[in-house]
């Protein structure tokens, strides 16, 4: 950049700095060659409009059907979930909550966050529109079905074994018995 190019650009910088007049008030942006600028409105943030709530340190014991029936006193429930652990069924103490209105989410959210329940503090929030991911309540009213470990151990001891497998557990066994007998 040349010299009166860096003049130049240090003047319009000076022009544009200056302190406004009286007559005109401040302007958000800079004004255009054809008048003065206008104070743009201010917006309010947006409320979150979503119903969804999330609900985190469930205590043991208050699960879907508890859940929905204590819920239930502030409006309708629409959908209910709570992460459970695919291998042993069991509640991994949070969950998600979706009513009919946003207005009732709001208001359970703030009633409910910090709440004492059976010794544990509840944290209830809501969750953004845009937070609410598409595959949340898929199978929300799937009740699990946990593996029994013992009956799949009991049926894999107990299974018929070839003449290969009966000889190799055997000298496995006699190979055990030796070392152990030193």
């Amino acid at each position: 950049m040349g010299t009166k190019a860096k003049k130049a650009m240090h003047k319009s910088l000076k022009r544009i700095n200056a302190k406004p007049s009286h007559s005109q008030p401040a302007a958000d942006f800079l004004p255009l060659d054809c008048g003065p600028g206008r104070k743009l409105p201010e917006l309010k943030p947006l409320e979150n409009t979503s119903p969804v709530l999330y609900i985190g340190r469930i205590p043991h014991g208050f699960y879907e059907t508890e859940m929905e029936a204590y819920f239930g006193q502030f409006g309708t429930v629409k959908r209910l979930r709570i992460a459970r652990n695919k291998k042993t069924g069991k509640s991994r103490h949070f969950g998600f909550i979706e009513f009919e209105s946003p207005e009732v989410a709001k208001i359970v959210a703030d009633t409910m966050h910090n709440y004492l329940l059976f010794e544990h503090l509840l944290q209830v929030f809501v969750v953004a529109s845009e937070d609410v991911h598409p595959n949340l309540w898929r199978g929300f009213n799937y009740r699990c079905k946990p593996l029994d470990s013992l009956q799949i151990e009991r049926e894999r001891h107990d299974k018929e074994r070839t003449l290969e497998e009966h000889k190799k557990l055997v000298d496995r066994v006699m190979k055990r018995d030796k070392k152990v007998g030193k």
